[in-house]
C-alpha cells in the first residue's frame, strides 16, 4: 500500500494558482495608467476628455484594488483551509504510518519465535538422526534384528487379536518353532517374522544397475530358500495347521522392493508368484492389519455360530421340557376329570343316602311320639299334713 504525503511543494503550487490572476490584474492597471500618462503629455488640448479618463482610470484602478483584496481574503481562507487539510493528513497518514510499524514488528517478532521453535525442531530431528543411526548400530547383529521384528509382530498381534487365538514361539512335535500362531477354530495359521536384510542392504547401496541387478538376484534367492524353510517347517496340517504359512515383512519399503517391484527370477517368476506356489503369503504390517482384520471377522461369525449351537441346544431342551409339561398336565387333567367323575357320582351317592337318612329320621321322630303318647301317667304328690 503506497501513502501520499502533501508536501511543501505542492502547497506552493496551489499558491501560484491563485496569486496568477492578481498578478494579471495588477499588470493591466499598471498598463493603464502609462497609457493615461503618455495620452496627457501628448495632447493638452484634451483635459477634459483626459480627466474624465483619468477619473475613469482611477475608478478602474479602485475597483481593481478591491477585487485583488477580496482575492487575497480568498486565497488567505484558502491556503489555511488548504494548512488545515494538509495537517489533518500529514497527521492521519503518520498514524497509520506508526500502525504498520507497529503491526511489522509484531510480525518480525512472531517470526524470530517460530524461527527459534524451528532451530528447537531442527535440534530435535538431528537427536532423532543420531538415535537412529545409533539403533542401526545396536541392531547390524541379525539375532537382534529377528528378536525386534518378533517383538512388534506380538505387539500386533496383542492389539487385534484376543489372547486366546494367537501363541508365541509355538512348538511343534519335530522341534521346530515358529515365532506366532493364530489359533482358530478350523486350525492354526503359523507365521513367521524372521527375513534376510544383508544382502536387501547390498542391493541399495549398489552404485551402478550391473552392480544392483546382481545384489537383487542375491537378495531374492536368500528370500526363495527362507520362503522354501517357511513351507517345509512350519506347514504342518498333521499337527492342525492349515495349508498356508505367513511371512512377516517388518517394513514396507523392504515389502515394496521385495514383493510388489517386478523383478523376476530364474524361470520367469515373480518372487510373490514363487512364495503363493509354496503356499507361503508375504505381508508387512500394513497388509498384515488388513489380514488380522479378516480373521477377526472370522472369528466373530465363529462365535455366532458357537452361540448359535447354544441356542439352538437350549431350543432343544427346552421344547423336550415342553413336551413332558405338555404329557404331566395332559395326565393331570386326565385324574381332574377322573376326579370330577368321582366326586360327581359321590355326591349323587351322598344327595340318596341324605334322603334315606332323612326317612330314617322321620320314622325315629315318629315312633318317639308315639311312645310318649303310650306311656303312663305320674302319680299326684301326696297332700302335705295340716
Amino acid at each position: 500500500m503506497v501513502f501520499w504525503i502533501p508536501s511543501a511543494d505542492a502547497a506552493i503550487v496551489c499558491r501560484m494558482d491563485f496569486l496568477l490572476p492578481a498578478l494579471i490584474i495588477a499588470v493591466a492597471i499598471l498598463a493603464a495608467v502609462l497609457l493615461v500618462y503618455w495620452l496627457l503629455n501628448r495632447s493638452p488640448r484634451h483635459n477634459e476628455s483626459m480627466a474624465l479618463l483619468q477619473h475613469q482610470v482611477n475608478a478602474a484602478s479602485q475597483q481593481s484594488a478591491q477585487q485583488v483584496e477580496a482575492l487575497r481574503s480568498s486565497m488567505a481562507e484558502s491556503l489555511q483551509t488548504l494548512t488545515a487539510q494538509l495537517s489533518q493528513s500529514l497527521s492521519s497518514s503518520s498514524k497509520q504510518v506508526g500502525d504498520r510499524l507497529d503491526s511489522t514488528s509484531k510480525i518480525i517478532g512472531d517470526v524470530r519465535q517460530q524461527l527459534g521453535q524451528l532451530e528447537k525442531s531442527s535440534r530435535r530431528m538431528l537427536e532423532v538422526g543420531s538415535d537412529i543411526a545409533q539403533l542401526q548400530e545396536i541392531l547390524q547383529p541379525p539375532k537382534l534384528r529377528g528378536a525386534l521384528g518378533e517383538l512388534f509382530l506380538g505387539d500386533l498381534l496383542s492389539q487385534i487379536l484376543p489372547a486366546s487365538h494367537f501363541q508365541m514361539q509355538y512348538h511343534f512335535k519335530g522341534g521346530e518353532t515358529v515365532d506366532a500362531v493364530v489359533i482358530l477354530h478350523a486350525g492354526m495359521v503359523p507365521i513367521d517374522a524372521k527375513f534376510p536384510l544383508d544382502n536387501f542392504k547390498r542391493v541399495l547401496a549398489s552404485e551402478d544397475e550391473d552392480t544392483r541387478r546382481a545384489s537383487r538376484r542375491a537378495f531374492a534367492r536368500d528370500v526363495k530358500g527362507h520362503v522354501d524353510a517357511i513351507a517345509t517347517k512350519y506347514i504342518r496340517m498333521d499337527e492342525g495347521t492349515f495349508d498356508f504359512a505367513l511371512m512377516y515383512i517388518p517394513a514396507e519399503n523392504v515389502y515394496y522392493e521385495t514383493i510388489i517391484k517386478d523383478e523376476l527370477l530364474e524361470g520367469d517368476m515373480v518372487l510373490f508368484n514363487y512364495a503363493l506356489k509354496r503356499r507361503v503369503i508375504p505381508v508387512s504390517p500394513n497388509s498384515f492389519y488388513a489380514y488380522l482384520q479378516t480373521i477377526i471377522l472370522g472369528l466373530k461369525g465363529m462365535q455366532v455360530e458357537e452361540q448359535s449351537r447354544e441356542i439352538i441346544g437350549h431350543l432343544s431342551r427346552l421344547h423336550k421340557e415342553f413336551d413332558n409339561f405338555a404329557d404331566a398336565f395332559r395326565l393331570v387333567g386326565q385324574h381332574l376329570d377322573n376326579s370330577t367323575k368321582k366326586y360327581t357320582e359321590a355326591q349323587k351317592r351322598l344327595g340318596k343316602m341324605e334322603g334315606k337318612i332323612e326317612q330314617i329320621d322321620g320314622l325315629a321322630q315318629g315312633l318317639k311320639e308315639s311312645e310318649i303318647e303310650k306311656a303312663p301317667a305320674l302319680p299326684e304328690a301326696a297332700d302335705e299334713a295340716p
